[in-house]
């Protein structure tokens, strides 16, 4: 995710390894998952955070899967990394109504975010998250241009919302905002960012919204696979592209590292981040 900005984004501390890759497996070991994590070629660090494993909460085991696509420096996809699966489950009603609970924990995290005595806030960063309920129920939610596709019988059904400025345009210039496009640029909120939706941002924060988009699907015999992803991959990539590259391999680790292999050879400029979650 790319935001114009005005000062280095090495000021802030705490980066992340340029490469990362992982996988992992549910206890019952029929779902497997495998991550792949390439910086960029701009000239900033990694600003790209994820989380994926499976944990067991109130006799329930949970699949959690994230990307957090920061901006202007890495503080705020770190903290995310760190806090907003927490805050989910600290809502009381997430067992009952989590399609309820999902949108008040990311809002309530971003009013956490701007109230930091230190201003990690001046940066911010798109979402992505899923939780896989026992296997049998998903719930995906997102915030910016970070996105996930499902491949149900090899066909790509998108997930999620890119969150452009046009898309919000109404609401940017309701709140007194304006969205632009520069000569050869995308739209983007007062100049600056081209997601209309985010974590962080506080300069920007009167214009953007920070409630996500909130879709959930039961796990069947038809549903293969799950990508999340940053924009580093599907500037480059069609949903599609994306599901049957991901289908020629058992193993999602290496799935994922095709999948950023891919967008590379492409030439993807952004940082990539991809994980595979593989239901059968």
């Amino acid at each position: 995710m790319d935001r114009l900005c005005c000062f280095n984004a090495s000021e802030i501390s705490g980066q992340q390894s340029s490469f990362t890759s992982g996988k992992g497996r549910s206890n019952q070991g029929q779902i497997t998952f495998g991550y792949s994590l390439v910086k960029g070629k701009a000239d900033h660090s990694m600003e790209d955070y994820h989380v994926a494993k499976f944990e067991m909460m109130q006799e329930h085991e949970l699949g959690l899967f994230a990307i957090f696509d920061g901006h202007l420096g890495d503080a705020v996809p770190s903290y995310l990394q760190k806090n907003l699966f927490r805050n989910i489950f600290k809502e009381e009603e997430f067992w009952v109504d989590p399609g309820r609970s999902i949108p008040k924990a990311y809002e309530k995290t971003d009013e956490d975010i701007l109230s930091q005595a230190t201003d990690i806030a001046r940066g911010g960063s798109t979402a992505v998250t899923a939780i896989l309920i026992n296997g049998k129920r998903l719930w995906v939610a997102n915030l910016g241009d970070s996105r996930a596709v499902i491949s149900r019988g090899g066909q790509a059904l998108q997930m999620t919302v890119d969150h452009e400025p046009n898309i919000d345009r109404a609401t940017i210039e309701g709140k007194g905002g304006f969205v632009s496009n520069m000569p050869g640029d995308v739209p983007r909120v007062n100049g600056q960012l081209a997601v209309s939706r985010a974590f962080g941002d506080k300069s920007l924060k009167s214009h953007l919204r920070s409630d996500p988009d909130v879709r959930d699907m039961t796990i069947d015999i038809n549903a293969e696979l799950l990508i999340l992803a940053s924009d580093g991959l599907w500037k480059v990539m069609s949903n599609q592209e994306a599901v049957n590259i991901a289908r020629k391999t058992k193993d999602p680790v290496k799935a994922a590292k095709q999948l950023a292999s891919e967008a590379l050879k492409r030439e993807s400029k952004d940082d990539i981040s991809c994980i595979v979650v593989r239901f059968r």
